[in-house]
């Protein structure tokens, strides 16, 4: 594992990039690969996905790729002798980088995304069972990668995760490039809320500044709210974010009314 990663830099501008995907269940990705934004990528010819089944470098009748652990223990642990030769047989020199989707990897975030987005050719290996023989991420250098504290049954999941999350930053794969600078975790905070038509809905209203038409005071007004919701559901995320002074502003503002919520609130149950 290897502890603030950060991608190759290079001096030319890649025009594609290519994933190639190692499972034992292939089938889990035709769906997802074949709508939405994954879909379009590929349409545009901004990027190659190949999915390849871990089984075809086996060498014996039974196709085995796991074995049962040293030292004893439940389950079964991948063998290295299929990884290795799969990822040097898709290997294109120092243009690979090969990630391993394993819970004891990096956390996986938007940082990190935005990292792979620029290498031109990454090798996903999705884990099984008990997960890797040890020598295996060691042996090809991978990156080890985690998409977060939850037990799934591999890593097919966590490899579409990194995907989708990778592939919509590719130049040209979003029709409205501004989309992906905005979203969540982009800019370090969680994103505004949206509306849309109808501005009432079962007494619901679309706050009335969104259809005022001043752009200056909704663009204020969406910072604030992204700092508010941010405030609220991800204070992790405020701790670590870089804020300008009308941020602090803003969120000195976000503190006053708050505190005159929860007074009015005390007041009402007094």
């Amino acid at each position: 594992m290897r502890r603030g990663w950060r991608a190759p830099r290079r001096k030319e501008r890649r025009t594609l990039n290519r994933f190639d995907v190692l499972t034992l269940f292939p089938a889990m990705f035709q769906g997802p690969l074949q709508e939405s934004i994954l879909r379009r990528a590929q349409d545009k010819g901004l990027v190659t996905i190949a999915v390849h089944d871990l089984r075809d470098w086996t060498h014996d009748r039974h196709r085995v790729v796991d074995d049962v652990p040293y030292g004893g223990g439940a389950g079964m642990v991948l063998k290295p002798e299929p990884v290795f030769e799969a990822v040097e047989a898709l290997r294109q020199g120092p243009r690979s980088t090969v990630v391993a989707l394993t819970p004891q990897g990096l956390r996986f975030g938007q940082g990190m995304a935005l990292e792979l987005a620029r290498l031109p050719h990454v090798i996903l290996l999705c884990g099984r069972y008990e997960g890797f023989d040890d020598r295996i991420p060691r042996g090809l250098q991978a990156l080890e990668v985690s998409i977060g504290d939850v037990v799934l049954s591999g890593g097919e999941i966590p490899a579409l995760v990194v995907l989708d999350a990778t592939v919509r930053l590719i130049p040209g794969v979003l029709g409205d490039e501004a989309s992906a600078l905005s979203d969540s975790f982009a800019t370090g905070l969680l994103e505004h809320p949206h509306y849309t038509r109808p501005p009432r809905f079962r007494g619901m209203e679309v706050p009335p500044i969104l259809l005022s038409g001043d752009h200056r005071a909704i663009a204020r007004w969406r910072r604030k709210e992204a700092l508010r919701r941010t405030r609220q559901r991800r204070p992790d995320l405020l701790s670590r974010a870089s804020l300008s002074d009308l941020d602090r502003k803003l969120l000195a503002e976000i503190e006053r009314e708050d505190a005159g919520v929860a007074l009015e609130n005390r007041d009402e149950r007094d």
